[in-house]
């Protein structure tokens, strides 16, 4: 089984570039190249801001055969688990998966049916029985109405070494902080939450699961990296530069502003699926005001 320290530092949750609604395999091309050259330590494909929930499951094993081939195992890959609150369904799911080329799953808890934590926790028993590689769960309360407890990833963790690690999305800083103090050595604390992760990190955390590291994948890795050799003034400085772009790439959900920087960086459309609209040209001239400063201020 592949060491779970490969997930430390910087994923990337990749976008799934879109053109006229169709999947654009010359632009995900790119933009694969760009994060491989930016230096992240791993790509997760099909995950939220992948949109793998509107793709077919047709068009998500295309997507990530085309990351797999670009990638050509010159980092790991994580492939997003979705599509069902159902538990059987999501196992079906992976059972029937082909996994050629994946080094990781990451899979969110089930959504809208707000189970207790009893329920989660057998949940990912049920997972970890029919996945054949490990599992990084995805903890992102905004959009499942429920939130995994500490207690429960760390016991999750303690149940099977194919649990290695958390993307934490919740914001919650004090179950950051408990599980980085109390989780096992192989279980990586990982942030999924841009906004708080300079924070996180110098909490003790291992990594991040990242958005804006599809736009400044050096940067962001840059950061990261600094915090994981104690240059936290340097960590911090980036952290300030690129912090301003956060309230744009969000205020219109994920992955909107994400695809709209994208596409003011030359890579491809801001074109996303229904029920999710293109970013506004409104807040699309904001973020564009955003980056460049941005932009002048790491050049600085």
């Amino acid at each position: 089984m592949i060491d779970p320290q490969l997930f430390k530092g910087t994923g990337v949750a990749v976008i799934t570039p879109l053109q006229n609604h169709d999947i654009d395999y010359d632009a995900l091309t790119n933009i694969v190249e760009h994060l491989l050259a930016g230096g992240v330590d791993y790509i997760v494909a099909l995950g939220t801001t992948g949109e793998a929930v509107v793709l077919s499951d047709e068009e998500c094993q295309s997507v990530l055969q085309h990351i797999i081939k670009v990638v050509n195992k010159r980092c790991p890959i994580v492939a997003g688990m979705f599509g069902s609150n159902n538990t059987a369904l999501i196992c079906e799911k992976i059972e029937k998966f082909d996994f050629t080329g994946v080094d990781a799953i990451l899979s969110s808890s089930p959504s809208y049916v707000k189970p207790t934590q009893d329920g989660i926790f057998a949940h990912y028993l049920a997972i970890e029985k029919v996945s054949p590689v490990p599992i990084i769960i995805y903890n992102v309360p905004s959009r499942t109405a429920s939130n995994i407890e500490a207690q429960t990833l760390i016991k999750l963790a303690r149940h099977s070494k194919k649990f290695i690690g958390v993307k934490d999305a919740s914001g919650d800083m004090d179950q950051a902080h408990y599980l980085i103090q109390n989780k096992p050595e192989h279980f990586l604390a990982l942030s999924g939450d841009d906004p708080s992760c300079f924070h996180f990190l110098t909490s003790g955390g291992d990594g991040v699961i990242s958005v804006i590291a599809n736009a400044y994948p050096r940067q962001w890795s840059s950061m990261v990296q600094y915090i994981a050799h104690g240059k936290i003034e340097s960590a911090k400085l980036i952290n300030s530069q690129l912090n301003p772009l956060h309230k744009w790439l969000y205020i219109e959900g994920n992955p909107t502003g994400i695809k709209a920087a994208m596409e003011h960086l030359d890579f491809c459309s801001r074109d996303i699926r229904l029920p999710m609209l293109p970013f506004t040209n409104r807040n699309s001239i904001h973020l564009k005001t955003a980056m460049d400063l941005a932009q002048v201020q790491l050049q600085d």
